[in-house]
């Protein structure tokens, strides 16, 4: 009894939970709920009297069992049953209820209670019925069977896959053809499931189909990132069934079997030529299948559907959920992640960081470490979509530039400089990819002086190299003060250009930003 008045201890001086008790005292959050129940049972006071010994505490929380020939009222099995398929409703509060409504007649303890319902459990064959909630799963799969469909152009056959949902507790079923197995038809099948269901399941149980489940395992199956976000729209839990574990799956293959019986075998003589047409003679024969009898209970899937499950469903969510596709990428140097030709950026401080990109019909998001860090609008373009922010602070300065302002500074240098300036944007394709040598040229000037660059430029013209390092070398190796190779040789124009202003251009410009 040490053990026992320890959780006593722990919940009612500490207010612990179960788990912390039994981590504390090496038992299982079972044991010690059951610990507690049977205290709460035996109307004992806390703290326990002290002349309470162990064997009179032993006595008070598990007394022996009855007698073969005891006369106490038995619990209603079928009643508890029932009950059990309602929401919230455990043998634990049935067996509390089912003590106060007998406490004159010494009614049974708790482990017998549990122990001769799973007894009449078994000997009954308890349904289907009673081993579900209402409202609480939706079991889905692929049918194995498929349907042909005839491309009318053509004559290329192609097989149609059949997705099949059925509700747990009524058998309350939805199917839908559909052209493959891909996540798209799969996110589709389950958001039309749920329409026709007019609600949500608390749970949504797949058989481990490679399209929503990429890994099956027993204690954590992996699941397809696209199918995880949709249980989140739909605030619903996806847990697929165990592997090798065929009650698990019991529910969803019954639908199948009986799709297939009911549906698929009536089709099976008729031709269809799009999966519109199949669709619309798959949904007549649903809603026969909806409204059958079932042999072995009252009722229809439809009637129980009306009476058990409709109540209980959670409402549909305010929009339909919007598939996408989620990738792994590494943030590049240039702090950017492609996806199908086009760049996005993201905060530089992630660079050569592995991100999770989801793709979606008009937007792409970035998420590192589950926290979105980029959202941009989706682009089909080869090219770059950069935000200023994700930028370092000198690559924003970078942005504001433009071949003007670089002309401009230019022509302020002197006018070897503004040559210069103007060859290396008129032998680019595109005068940005000179930026970074007029950047360079900037340095240069803060570190030697407009006069000396203005004559290492004048320099590098004469030698015809049109290079920002040949200005650099130059200044470094101090000839710019030397005499030019031949003095009587013009520098090379710099032509016509479009992004040529000219001098009078930039007279203008010094003028007006004087004012």
């Amino acid at each position: 009894m040490r053990v026992t008045r320890e959780i006593l201890r722990l919940k009612y001086d500490l207010g612990r939970s179960h788990r912390e008790i039994g981590l504390a005292v090496k038992k299982s959050p079972s044991t010690v709920g059951e610990c507690l129940m049977r205290f709460r049972v035996s109307e004992l006071p806390w703290p326990l009297p002290e002349e309470l010994d162990d064997d009179a505490l032993e006595q008070r929380l598990y007394p022996p069992p009855p007698p073969e020939d005891d006369e106490r009222p038995l619990p209603d099995w079928e009643y508890v049953a029932g009950e059990l398929t309602k929401k919230n409703v455990t043998l634990a509060l049935l067996w509390e209820e089912y003590y106060r409504d007998n406490t004159d007649e010494e009614p049974y303890q708790y482990a017998w209670f549990c122990k001769e319902f799973r007894i009449w459990k078994r000997r009954t064959s308890v349904t289907m019925v009673q081993s579900h909630k209402a409202g609480e799963k939706m079991f889905v799969d692929w049918a194995g069977s498929t349907v042909p469909i005839i491309d009318p152009k053509t004559g290329e056959v192609t097989e149609a896959q059949i997705f099949v949902a059925t509700l747990g507790l009524s058998s309350y079923t939805y199917v839908e053809a559909f052209e493959n197995q891909r996540i798209q038809a799969w996110i589709a099948g389950h958001c039309n499931a749920c329409a026709y269901f007019d609600g949500v399941v608390e749970v949504v149980v797949p058989d481990n189909p490679k399209t929503g489940v990429t890994k099956a395992d027993f204690c954590e199956p992996d699941l397809n990132p696209t199918y995880h976000a949709w249980g989140e729209h739909y605030d619903t839990a996806l847990i697929p069934a165990r592997p090798r574990k065929p009650k698990d799956k019991a529910k969803v293959e019954s639908g199948v079997k009986v799709s297939g019986m009911w549906i698929l075998a009536r089709l099976r003589n008729m031709t269809f030529f799009s999966l519109d047409e199949l669709n619309a003679a798959i949904w007549e024969l649903l809603e026969e299948l909806n409204d059958r009898e079932f042999q072995k209970r009252p009722g229809s899937r439809r009637q129980w559907y009306e009476e058990h499950d409709k109540p209980a469903l959670r409402p549909l969510p305010v929009e339909r959920f919007e598939i996408f596709e989620c990738k792994k990428a590494r943030v590049a140097p240039d702090y950017h992640v492609q996806i199908d030709g086009h760049y996005y950026s993201v905060p530089f401080t992630l660079v050569r960081e592995l991100v999770e990109v989801c793709i979606r019909p008009r937007i792409v998001q970035v998420f590192h470490r589950n926290r979105m860090v980029a959202c941009h609008r989706r682009s089909t373009n080869y090219g770059h979509s950069t935000k200023p922010e994700h930028m370092p602070a000198h690559h924003r300065h970078q942005v504001e530039w433009t071949p003007e302002r670089f002309q401009s500074w230019a022509f302020r240098s002197g006018p070897s400089v503004r040559d210069f300036v103007t060859e290396l944007l008129n032998r680019r394709r595109h005068p940005e990819q000179a930026f970074r040598s007029c950047f360079g040229l900037m340095r240069l000037a803060d570190q030697f002086g407009s006069e000396r660059l203005n004559a290492a430029c004048l320099r590098a013209l004469t030698l015809g190299a049109f290079e920002y390092k040949s200005v650099k070398s130059i200044l470094e190796k101090g000839l710019d003060s030397r005499p030019l190779p031949d003095a009587s040789c013009p520098p090379p124009s710099a032509g016509h250009h479009e992004n040529v202003r000219g001098a009078e251009y930039y007279s203008q410009l010094e003028l007006f930003s004087d004012n």
